[in-house]
């Protein structure tokens, strides 16, 4: 299962270093300094799992996890810490992490421990079947979609539209095609079906802030943006 890993460390050389051997496994990883170069990562692009340092100067691990919590967003999260008391895992763990790890880990730890975390939330090998548009991520295998890294709760029919969509982003796609792909039908009803839905499919994406990102093309059809 290849993921794609936000890395929040302050120790340059470590978090290099540990880095590195993610992405030897396969992982894709990215690096954030410190918690509030964190928050702007996890803003700008979607990421499958967070691996978090809980003391760091600019906002601490704790305030991240927090501060991701309170916005809805159930990312997991595994807190790296130097600190191995009972109490201080037991912090981390009511404040919403996923899992506690004191440092060094090895990658290969951290890649097992992603994957029980994943596998107990009903993800397989199949999550890895995922497509991306921009800030948009669905897996069609597992019915989810996630915004900036934030879940979108869609209907089966929403989420459909919806991968059509990325599958074909920057192109226009008609309401015959969409009423062939997402409805099977072989003809075009009398109907404002495919309309219906994607007014629907467009309040979901925005509901957390942000622009529409599908395009009405006068005429045409729809098309969402790259």
């Amino acid at each position: 299962m290849t993921l794609s890993l936000l890395l929040v460390e302050d120790d340059a050389a470590y978090a290099e270093t540990l880095a590195e051997e993610l992405r030897a496994i396969g992982h894709r990883t990215t690096i954030a300094a410190h918690g509030r170069a964190a928050l702007t990562a996890i803003n700008e692009a979607a990421f499958d799992a967070i691996i978090l340092d809980r003391m760091m100067p600019r906002l601490d691990g704790m305030s991240v996890l927090q501060t991701l919590r309170a916005g809805g967003m159930t990312l997991p999260v595994i807190m790296l810490t130097a600190l191995s008391a009972s109490q201080d895992k037991v912090e981390g763990l009511e404040a919403g992490a996923d899992d506690y790890v004191v440092k060094p880990v090895a990658a290969i730890e951290l890649h097992a421990r992603l994957t029980a975390i994943l596998r107990g939330r009903g993800w397989t090998n199949a999550s890895a079947d995922t497509l991306q548009a921009g800030d948009i991520v669905v897996s069609p295998a597992t019915f989810r979609a996630w915004r900036a890294g934030h879940p979108i709760d869609l209907a089966k029919l929403e989420l459909k539209l919806l991968v059509e969509f990325v599958r074909n982003s920057g192109a226009v796609l008609t309401r015959a095609m969409l009423l062939e792909r997402v409805w099977g039908y072989d003809f075009v009803p009398d109907t404002n079906l495919v309309d219906v839905h994607i007014r629907r499919l467009r309040i979901k994406l925005t509901e957390a802030g942000g622009e529409d990102p599908i395009r009405t093309v006068r005429g045409v059809g729809y098309m969402l943006r790259e």
